[in-house]
Parts: structure tokens; sequence; C-alpha cells
């Protein structure tokens, strides 16, 4: 059994995602929030790659390239954002998240769930806003009424 390609590309984010952060955390740079940032690069590879392969198949559909592409970026993110509460949690829970939102934008001492809660609505905002930006890039190849 094959795997939607959204799937596939989502899980590729995920992967991206993970490695990056662990590596950035192995290298001593997790403090640096201007690094967090970049993780919007494996988004857009993973968007991209979507919609390429849709291309291929001859899916020319704006709306249906439009969910697929919504799609691939929110499975990636949720599927982070999970793997983030479980990574949270083995390195000790809330202690962990306070270490984290010291040299982040929250305030005040969040917890493990709030501080996934947050990130997940920021994580779905990126999507949609990679979403866009990609369909405007690919705008001139599909077909639009």
């Amino acid at each position: 059994m094959k795997l939607p390609k959204e799937i596939t590309n989502g899980f590729l984010i995920f992967l991206g995602i993970g490695i990056y952060f662990l590596l950035m955390n192995l290298l001593g740079l997790a403090d640096l929030f201007y690094l967090r940032t970049l993780n919007v690069f494996f988004i857009f590879y993973g968007v991209n790659r979507t919609m390429q392969m849709n291309l291929r198949e001859g899916e020319t559909n704006f709306v249906s390239n439009a969910v697929s592409a919504m799609t691939t970026s929110v499975v990636g993110v949720c599927m982070s954002v999970f793997g983030l509460l479980v990574y949270s949690y083995a390195r000790g829970g809330d202690a962990y998240v306070q270490s984290l939102s010291e040299t982040f934008m929250f305030g005040g001492n969040p917890s493990v769930p709030t501080y996934c809660i947050c990130l997940l609505f920021e994580g779905v905002a990126s999507s949609v806003i990679v979403t866009l930006m990609m369909m405007l890039y690919w705008n001139n190849k599909y077909a639009a009424d």
C-alpha cells in the first residue's frame, strides 16, 4: 500500500525539522531563536515537492493543488509538534519547556501542552502562508477559471 504524497512529504517535513532541531541542540545553538525560524524552509521543501508531484501526475486544478499543499504542510507541522511533545516529556517535561521559553517569545511559565498548542497555532499559520506563497509561485502552471 502506497501512502499519499501529502503524508509522505509531510513526514519529510517532520524529519527535516526534527533532525534540524536535534542538531541545533547537539551543537549548543538551541538558544538562538533566529535559527529556530529557519524551519520554515523544510515546510517550503515539502510543499514544493507535493506540488511538483501533482504537476507530474497531470493535476492542474488550482483548488485541489492548494488543498494538497495545505494538507502536506499541516501534516508536517502536526507531526513536528507531536514529536516536540514526546521529546519535551522525555527531557523533563515542564522544566525542559521552561528552558525553551526563556529564549523564545513566551512569557510566564508555560506547561508542555500550552507550549505545544501555541506552536501548533504558529505552525498552522506558517502553513497557510507557505501554501499561499507556493500557490502564487506555481500559479502559471495551474488552470484557473
